[in-house]
């Protein structure tokens, strides 16, 4: 059995309480900044961001002096830095984590330190906040029941067109991101993947003054794209695949014929059939009697081996 790991408590309820604390910043708005958010960047002991221009200006933005010790932390660097974060948190510091916009560790750094305070025993919690792949599913118009999220599509086209056709018959509804300049581009390839006619949306500048959504088949948001130029970040989503249709006796009545043919029992391939299809198994059975060779249509399901 593998080892259970817990983590209790909010940052901050004792001197003597070391975290790591995910927190999450605007993902355009600034007055979307969470009244937690804010106390982090003044009480944490130290603050580590994905781009340190980026967080003294949000700072700025918002009103709040950092309070603690800023140093970078971002992809290039991560892994090396992260024992030194949680060094501070090991004695009984905390380290509040942000990125340039949205959550820590989703398609931004974040992981790597959290994988290794959870190694290290080391308590880690979160300031939830401004999420852009929620906040894109939710005004796709698609169903969010249910949804996948996949980051960016590869940018070579032969690695992106086998990406997205790996992911033809997904049921959930799925979000991406995608650069502004690749965004024609993967958009067509969406159409070819999962046809010209799947719904998707385009949510771009979420938040933002000039936050738009573009919502439709694929095919026709790729031609959007391509004749206009989108800008800003850029999340695509994008319905399931529909659920396939139902088996009817005549789809299924070859393969019973050929397994009695085989030398299996005509009632136990309609059952196996019947019961993998979802074909009614008396109309199954109905339909093989009928179809079987003259020699063998005697045989209604006795116990007497299919010659």
């Amino acid at each position: 059995m593998g080892t259970v790991t817990t983590s209790t408590g909010s940052p901050g309820t004792t001197p003597d309480d070391g975290a790591l604390v995910l927190a999450a910043t605007p993902i355009g708005n600034a007055e979307d900044a969470s009244g937690h958010l804010l106390r982090l960047l003044a009480e944490a002991d130290v603050v580590a961001a994905e781009d340190t221009r980026r967080l003294h200006a949000l700072a700025t933005r918002v009103g709040v002096p950092v309070g603690g010790r800023v140093v970078s932390y971002h992809e290039h660097n991560e892994t090396a830095r992260a024992d030194e974060l949680l060094d501070t948190v090991a004695s009984g510091g905390t380290v509040a984590v942000v990125t340039d916009a949205g959550m820590p560790s989703v398609s931004d750094p974040g992981y790597r330190v959290v994988t290794r305070a959870i190694e290290r025993g080391l308590r880690v919690t979160a300031a939830p906040g401004p999420s852009a792949v929620l906040t894109a599913l939710a005004l796709s118009g698609l169903p969010t029941d249910r949804f996948t999220f996949e980051g960016f599509p590869p940018r070579k086209p032969g690695e992106r067109a086998r990406s997205l056709a790996a992911l033809a018959a997904e049921p959930r509804t799925m979000v991406f991101f995608e650069a502004p300049h690749r965004i024609a581009d993967t958009l067509a390839a969406m159409a070819q993947a999962f046809g010209d006619d799947r719904p998707g949306a385009v949510c771009r500048e979420l938040t933002k003054t000039y936050e738009e959504v573009l919502r439709g088949g694929l095919g026709d948001l790729a031609g959007r794209a391509s004749a206009e130029r989108l800008r800003g970040e850029i999340c695509v989503v994008v319905a399931g695949a529909p659920a396939a249709a139902p088996a009817s006796v005549d789809d299924v009545v070859g393969e019973v014929l050929d397994r009695v043919a085989g030398g299996e029992r005509l009632k136990t391939a309609v059952a196996e059939l019947a019961e993998a299809t979802g074909v009614p198994k008396r109309d199954l059975y109905a339909a093989a009697l009928q179809a079987r060779r003259p020699d063998t249509a005697g045989d209604r399901g006795s116990s007497r081996k299919t010659p």
